[in-house]
């Protein structure tokens, strides 16, 4: 079943999804630093990605030295920067703007131990996906082009526009399937711009034993572990949403559409 994690405004860094007991292999938490605030972790079995949400800060793993990172005001005025955090390291966060920092901090079981690296906004590929009714823009910080550099994790984001769907048409990823469709679990962090507006995620099944809606606000976050999945951004209001991935079947995304609402698409 969907696990929904209402916004509640925090200081530092806060764990919303737990590997492990919310999920069997993602992981999400977010942090906020203010001025020159720093924060210290440990991954253990964890590989992790750092998603700058607004901000800057510098980050320091394995002996290396990665500074001013970041800079977008919010997720919706630029691409993202992101680092990449392996297993078995010791990692150290720093505002560096004399401002304020919002970091996601997602996470995947993995067991193979590579090199931290970052990806700038120039690495994260654009794709323009969708028609009428389900427009939607998606970038990719850590999907195919990082291959051979990190174990499971997949990680990016979606902007929804005003009164459009996505995750369109809907689409699952549960089962393995090859070559029709992988497993993963995903986790989806929504930002709304302007804030006082909303989006709707829809959770189901082919039977409709699950059959689940939540009504998401800005820094609300919903688990998938089954189920197609699609998101509606509320007219006159964009949608954002990070997401991050990962199964035990390797990091090629199979994603199975709803082949009766793709026939009946065809047919209308």
């Amino acid at each position: 079943m969907p696990i929904f994690f209402p916004f509640s405004k925090q200081k530092g860094y806060k764990e919303v999804v737990k590997v492990g007991e919310d999920t069997k292999y993602v992981g999400l938490g977010l942090l906020n630093l203010e001025n020159n605030e720093s924060y210290t972790d440990k991954t253990g079995k964890e590989e992790k990605v750092l998603v700058i949400l607004s901000g800057k800060c510098n980050v320091k793993v394995g002996g290396q030295f990665f500074k001013d990172l970041g800079g977008r005001e919010n997720v919706f005025s630029g691409k993202a920067t992101a680092v990449y955090i392996p297993i078995n390291s010791v990692y150290e966060i720093e505002e560096s703007d004399g401002k304020n920092a919002e970091i996601v901090i997602v996470s995947a079981i993995a067991e193979k131990q590579y090199q931290p690296f970052v990806v700038n906004p120039e690495d994260v590929i654009v794709n323009f996906r969708g028609n009428d009714g389900y427009r939607r823009e998606v970038h990719d910080i850590i999907v195919e082009k990082v291959e051979g550099k990190v174990d499971r994790i997949l990680v990016g984001e979606t902007f929804s526009y005003p009164g459009q769907w996505s995750s369109y048409p809907s689409h699952k990823h549960d089962k393995y399937d090859p070559p029709v469709e992988t497993e993963m679990e995903e986790i989806y962090y929504f930002k709304v711009y302007p804030k006082e507006g909303f989006g709707v995620q829809v959770i189901y099944n082919d039977d409709l034993t699950l059959r689940e809606s939540f009504l998401v606000k800005d820094g609300d976050t919903v688990v998938i572990k089954e189920g197609y999945h699609p998101v509606a951004a509320a007219p006159g209001f964009k949608v954002y949403y990070l997401w991050v991935m990962a199964g035990p079947y390797g990091r090629k995304l199979t994603p199975k559409d709803d082949p009766k609402l793709v026939d009946a698409m065809k047919n209308n």
